[in-house]
C-alpha cells in the first residue's frame, strides 16, 4: 500500500509517501506553476492509486462516523466593504 500525505500550499504542495511493501518513504515539493504536481496524480492514477482526502483533525475522532457531528461557521466579515 501506497500512503501520502500533504502539505498543500497555493504555489506548491509538500508530499510525503511510504510504501508499505518495501519501507521506502521520502518527502517531494511539487510546483504547481509547472505542471509537476498534475503530473505527480495522474500517474498516481494511471498506475490505479485510489485516494481518500481528509482535513483537519476528524481522523482522530475515535467515535464511528454516524455519531460525529461537524459544524460549519462561516468566517466572513461583518464590516462593510467599498
Amino acid at each position: 500500500m501506497l500512503l501520502i500525505g500533504v502539505d498543500y500550499h497555493p504555489s506548491f504542495q509538500t508530499i510525503v509517501f511510504f510504501i508499505e511493501e518495501t519501507g521506502e518513504c521520502g518527502e517531494q515539493e511539487l510546483d504547481h506553476s509547472d505542471g509537476e504536481a498534475e503530473r505527480f496524480y495522474r500517474d498516481l492514477q494511471r498506475r490505479g492509486c485510489n485516494a481518500a482526502e481528509a482535513k483537519g483533525l476528524l481522523d482522530l475522532d475515535p467515535r464511528p462516523p454516524s455519531e460525529r457531528t461537524v459544524t460549519i461557521t462561516s468566517r466572513r466579515s461583518s464590516a462593510a466593504t467599498t
